[in-house]
């Protein structure tokens, strides 16, 4: 499966529309992207999607409908992984503290709260090894 962060612009903004429809026509597609593309183009696109692996489709009436191969939290767990391996050498504390380290990011107290829970969860689990 092609992994979504080596998809083009256009390619990404489809998928970010299936993703937030679940099941789309060309039709709706054509109405969510900006510029105004043609549905023959929109199909030409969504054949590519469906040739590197991204998307599946049913036949419903007269119109397919398409919807993505994998959740959005796989295909974003993937995606991730290339950032990682990419520009932090796999490590997702240094992609974490590099991110935190920054000016901008603030955190709610929630995700504070999740991220320390995880934490305390990893260090347990290293002290049992």
């Amino acid at each position: 499966m092609t992994n979504l962060t080596t998809l083009s612009r256009r390619e990404r903004e489809i998928m970010e529309i299936v993703f937030s429809l679940s099941s789309v026509t060309v039709h709706q597609i054509c109405d969510q992207l900006d510029g105004q593309p043609t549905p023959m183009a929109v199909r030409r696109m969504l054949a590519i999607l469906m040739e590197k692996g991204q998307l599946k489709r049913v036949k419903h009436g007269r119109e397919f409908l398409y919807s993505a191969k994998h959740s959005r939290a796989i295909a974003g767990v993937r995606a991730l992984r290339k950032v990682l391996e990419t520009f932090f050498d796999g490590s997702v504390g240094t992609a974490l503290a590099t991110h935190l380290e920054r000016p901008g990011y603030d955190l709610t107290i929630d995700e504070v709260e999740r991220l320390s829970q995880l934490v305390e969860q990893l260090k347990r689990e290293q002290k049992r090894e």
